[in-house]
């Protein structure tokens, strides 16, 4: 009986010892470091980002270890609201209280405290499409003809860099040993992260391949019956 009482109380010890251990770890404070994206909304048809000082805000968490596993669940941003903003530079104080945090946890510190970004008008274009072509025929072939459609194209974007494009470039086509004609859908190159193509989508390049006419074996041989 002795015997019984006393593995009884043994697992009854172990069990409450586990279970403050629990609640221990479970409620103790942590602190974690986390990267959160710069997420920008509202931002005017005319207005484009050109430039921003950080893409994400690095924050410290404090909190207990179930908020912190909480919070690697989540996806969490830091919302920058462009609704009345105008062309030029601006500049954001970073607030950490935009920022979702589960129950039981809070930011303590955040880097960079500020945003800066720089905004501009938007400007359009239409340009010629110009195939770029890699390579040559194979010998005894010529590339005879090149045929782009659509030939021209609507570019849209940041109104200083749209203005200074006189063409736009497909990616690379390779024509090296090339024996016969055939076309290919490319995409076009800008050049610039913040000029796009209004109507997205790939450009098709028709490159005609001929044979080079084969000279006459008899070609500067005398004719049959002159005399010498």
């Amino acid at each position: 009986m002795t015997l019984r009482i006393h593995f009884g109380t043994l697992l009854l010890s172990t069990l409450i010892a586990l279970a403050l251990w629990g609640m221990a770890h479970g409620t103790s404070s942590i602190e974690r470091s986390i990267d959160v994206p710069v997420v920008f909304h509202q931002v005017a048809d005319d207005i484009v980002i050109t430039g921003q000082s950080a893409s994400a805000v690095n924050v410290r968490v404090l909190g207990s270890r179930a908020a912190l596993r909480n919070l690697s669940a989540m996806t969490v941003e830091y919302p920058v609201v462009l609704r009345d903003a105008q062309p030029g530079p601006a500049v954001f104080e970073v607030d950490e209280s935009r920022i979702d945090m589960p129950r039981g946890a809070r930011v303590v510190s955040r880097s960079p405290s500020r945003l800066e970004i720089t905004l501009e008008g938007k400007g359009r274009k239409q340009l010629k499409v110009r195939p770029d072509l890699e390579g040559d025929a194979a010998e005894g072939h010529i590339i005879s003809r090149i045929e782009v459609e659509p030939t021209r194209i609507w570019l849209t974007g940041a109104h200083s860099e749209v203005i200074q494009l006189s063409e736009v470039v497909t990616e690379p086509i390779d024509v090296e040993g090339a024996t016969k004609s055939f076309e290919k859908e490319v995409r076009i190159s800008v050049g610039s992260d913040h000029v796009w193509q209004e109507e997205a989508g790939p450009v098709v390049v028709r490159v005609q391949v001929d044979a080079l006419p084969q000279e006459s074996e008899e070609a500067g041989a005398e004719a049959p019956g002159t005399e010498s």
